[in-house]
């Protein structure tokens, strides 16, 4: 795989808005070539017989069902509320 440049590296921390200087964009670079070189080795893994998967452990879905219930009674969250007006929870202004 083709190098990076320290151009190219400072034109991606420049999009991603990080300030590096000369020195970082150097090492970066040297950083950023060893690992597009790793991944390159790893085409040469014979993956025929490997079934794809999307994470490595076997997990289940541990969500619960999602079911309506009855939320609290409006005037017990009121309780909470430091400031209302008609019924609704009064929250300051932050448009002019």
């Amino acid at each position: 795989m083709a190098e990076l440049t320290k151009e190219e590296v400072k034109h991606v921390a420049h999009l991603a808005r990080l300030a590096i200087t000369e020195e970082e964009a150097e090492k970066f670079a040297l950083q950023l070539a060893a690992i597009t070189d790793f991944a390159e080795q790893l085409k040469e893994l014979d993956t025929t017989n490997v079934v794809p998967t999307t994470h490595v452990l076997p997990l289940v879905n541990v969500l619960r069902k999602d079911e309506a219930i009855k939320g609290l009674d409006r005037e017990v969250m009121m309780l909470n509320v430091k400031e209302q007006e008609a019924g609704q929870v009064k929250v300051p202004s932050i448009m002019e």
